[in-house]
């Protein structure tokens, strides 16, 4: 293993993130969605960058499966792998972020801790956390994947909501119950929080 004294990061020579929102005439955020699986957290991320494409804002969705298909495909369920899951994704993020791409980022990230860690990574005030509180009944009456059958059978272990724990943010930036509001509704929630953090003033 080489020595990490013979990395020198150049940063200092790259073009900033104001260059690069100057060139696409927006200020980039992070939009974290967290909640259990099946509670609608990729179907408003997909509806909200429809959205954000159609007012011809740039963005990026971050998805829990597409990830773990890809870069993070050598990482399984134990709590030690779920947090390099959560840091690789908030590091992939803030390069997202930092060149001035809105980034949606959607993933069960199950505990408090976890999504604190991907906040300072990302950057706190680049980062709001999105509840999608829809009740684990009705994600489990959905099942879309056949992942809770799977679970109650004991099939899957370490299962968000039935065999491992889930606790919701404290102070979210916004909660949405998709048992309660259409994905039209929750984007239109969406888009009042987003769009004045995101329009962009030339100074």
């Amino acid at each position: 293993m080489e020595n990490s004294n013979n990395i020198y990061p150049i940063f200092d020579r790259m073009l900033t993130r104001a260059d690069k929102e100057a060139l696409l005439k927006q200020h980039s955020v992070m939009i974290w969605f967290t909640g259990l699986s099946g509670s609608g957290k990729s179907t408003i991320a997909i509806a909200l960058e429809r959205e954000l494409q159609k007012r011809g804002l740039l963005c990026r969705i971050l998805d829990g499966d597409n990830i773990r298909s890809g870069i993070n495909n050598n990482l399984g369920f134990s709590e030690e792998d779920r947090v390099e899951n959560i840091r690789r994704i908030a590091e992939i993020g803030k390069l997202f972020v930092d060149t001035g791409i809105i980034t949606i980022a959607a993933f069960i990230s199950p505990n408090n801790d976890i999504r604190e860690m991907a906040a300072n990574i990302i950057g706190k005030e680049n980062f709001l956390e999105i509840f999608i509180s829809t009740p684990i009944e009705e994600c489990e009456r959905r099942d879309v994947k056949g992942l809770y059958a799977k679970a109650r059978r004991g099939e899957i272990k370490n299962f968000t909501g039935i065999s491992a724990p889930f606790e919701a943010p404290a102070n979210p930036a916004l909660s949405i119950d998709t048992s309660q509001l259409s994905v039209e509704e929750s984007v239109n929630k969406l888009l009042e929080l987003i769009l004045p953090k995101i329009s962009f003033k030339k100074d």
